[in-house]
């Protein structure tokens, strides 16, 4: 059994994938200080609650936007499930498709993991849109070329600067409005339209800009956990891919599997 792990800039995601199905999966605050035993003790007692043991894992595969969360990590793989780690973009975990754009090593590995799961799942052109601590948008062509994107402020970002640097407007939870009302009467409904229906018409916008700059009809992809959140109000997705970064992980380790060099087999 694989244990993925994407280790983002708000939260490290462990996931248990077989054939290519999610079996169980974990989340915790992201801490590049967090010690490889401090994983440990706290994954091995959530395995236990679904069923599972350490042993069960059979590979280790980790992609990280957070360079210090690294080694940790690796230690994790080697000290307490026996093998090591196949890093995502490195080795032969390389991602597998063409870069076309100016800075190829730059490209985050949750985004290069998304175009490689997107492409895999979807046929055509596709934009996908990924909720995170940032929103970004990328654009993946037909043949599974990664031609550039968009980053934007992911929305809690954007909630918490207003919230800091306004003294006197209150913390809000983000939710789905009500109604479909944008004429707020108090300060909280006012600063959910703004925060809610802002963000709708940003991404509703992005995209317009974004099909008629590509030129060909392109199916869009949303990820993230607050995907969810805006399907019932714009009619914007094609499709809703939850895991779409587990994914992507889980189809490089297959292929990575595949050449037969690395530590796995």
């Amino acid at each position: 059994m694989l244990l993925a792990i994407d280790a983002g800039n708000t939260n490290v995601v462990f996931a248990l994938v077989q054939d290519r199905e999610i079996r169980a999966r974990w989340r915790i605050a992201t801490d590049p200080r967090r010690t490889a035993d401090e994983y440990a003790v706290w994954l091995s007692q959530l395995l236990q609650l679904e069923g599972y043991d350490r042993s069960d894992v059979t590979g280790v595969i980790i992609a990280t936007v957070v360079p210090r969360a690294l080694h940790n990590l690796q230690v994790l793989a080697s000290k307490y499930f026996k093998t090591d780690a196949v890093i995502a973009g490195q080795g032969s975990a390389q991602w597998g498709f063409a870069l076309d754009v100016d800075e190829p090593g730059n490209l985050g590995a949750d985004r290069a993991l998304n175009v490689i799961a997107g492409h895999a799942l979807h046929e055509g052109d596709l934009l996908l849109i990924d909720f995170g601590t940032a929103t970004t948008f990328d654009v993946v062509d037909y043949q599974g070329a990664y031609k550039g994107g968009i980053i934007a402020p992911g929305i809690n970002l954007s909630l918490d600067a207003l919230v800091t640097a306004a003294a006197k407007l209150p913390r809000i939870a983000i939710s789905a409005p009500q109604g479909t009302s944008v004429v707020g009467r108090n300060t909280v409904d006012q600063m959910h339209i703004g925060i809610y229906w802002g963000y709708v018409a940003m991404i509703e916008g992005l995209v317009a800009r974004l099909k008629a700059e590509v030129g060909r009809p392109s199916k869009v992809i949303a990820t993230g956990g607050l995907a969810v959140l805006f399907e019932r109000h714009t009619d914007v997705f094609d499709a809703i891919e939850p895991d779409l970064t587990i994914q992507g992980l889980a189809m490089l380790w297959q292929r990575s599997t595949q050449s037969g060099t690395h530590p796995g087999t």
